[in-house]
């Protein structure tokens, strides 16, 4: 390797860590402000407490909101995870006309700005009634989910060999049998990766959540967002580091998945 390939590739490893550290930035910031012992939002902390995390699972709007996001993430996850993958089989079998206009469709919620979604959401659930309601909250995650499920078990599906589904059609396996004991092991990773994205994904939302809480049912970051407006003590970061440790756990789960299925081939 030449001076001038070690120069390009030091300069490039370099701005990756620039990037990076400007990501993780708001991290480095909100972990140590959730140990302050002051009563306001100063960085960095003159001094180290507990108290604001004490005051979280001591109050019952921070606990119950934190509820809520568990509850109303888990329901998406299983939702969004059997839609999503029934959608991809759907997807990457089916020999249909318009089919990518219904993928487009589907991976809309990816594309389509929050606001807009959450205006169009509120206006319809309005009219159904389904406004601060746990089932509606499931739906509306599930539609944002869903894209983040398609894409990981799509990308499965597009590696798996369909000849072992007739090896196993010509043993006599039915077709819900062979994808049972066949298809969704060989999947599974790309499953779980969705199903994985897809709580962060429920669990992260703020701007569709705002449109359609109620005073009887809010979410955490919904609950962040009320708390900003009204004081600033560091509960809030307390609840937020809660927040990026939960799904950055989950998120490098996913990732050992991804790689390790990447490893197996």
């Amino acid at each position: 390797m030449n001076n001038g390939s070690r120069a390009a590739r030091a300069a490039l490893w370099a701005f990756c860590a620039l990037v990076g550290l400007w990501l993780v930035a708001p991290v480095l910031v909100v972990v140590p402000l959730s140990f302050t012992d002051k009563p306001s939002l100063v960085f960095p902390p003159t001094g180290w407490s507990t108290r604001w995390y004490a005051n979280f699972f001591g109050d019952p709007r921070w606990t119950d909101a934190f509820v809520n996001s568990i509850k109303v993430g888990l329901l998406v996850t299983l939702t969004a995870t059997v839609l999503g993958t029934l959608a991809a089989l759907g997807l990457t079998r089916a020999r249909l006309r318009g089919l990518p206009i219904a993928q487009g469709t589907l991976l809309s919620p990816m594309i389509v700005p929050g606001v807009v979604f959450a205006i169009g959401t509120y206006a319809l659930f309005l009219k159904l009634q389904l406004v601060g309601t746990l089932f509606g909250f499931v739906v509306a995650h599930t539609v944002l989910a869903l894209p983040f499920v398609m894409i990981p078990v799509t990308a499965s599906l597009a590696g798996f060999d369909r000849r072992l589904e007739q090896a196993a059609a010509g043993l006599g396996a039915g077709r819900w049998t062979a994808f049972r004991t066949v298809t969704l092991p060989l999947v599974a990773p790309g499953v779980v990766s969705g199903a994985l994205f897809a709580f962060v994904t429920s669990f992260d939302e703020v701007v569709v959540s705002l449109f359609i809480q109620s005073p009887y049912l809010q979410t955490l970051p919904v609950q962040m967002y009320g708390s900003v407006t009204r004081d600033t003590d560091p509960t809030i970061a307390a609840a937020a580091t809660m927040i990026i440790t939960l799904t950055t756990a989950i998120v490098l789960a996913a990732t050992l998945l991804t790689a390790r299925r990447s490893r197996a081939r």
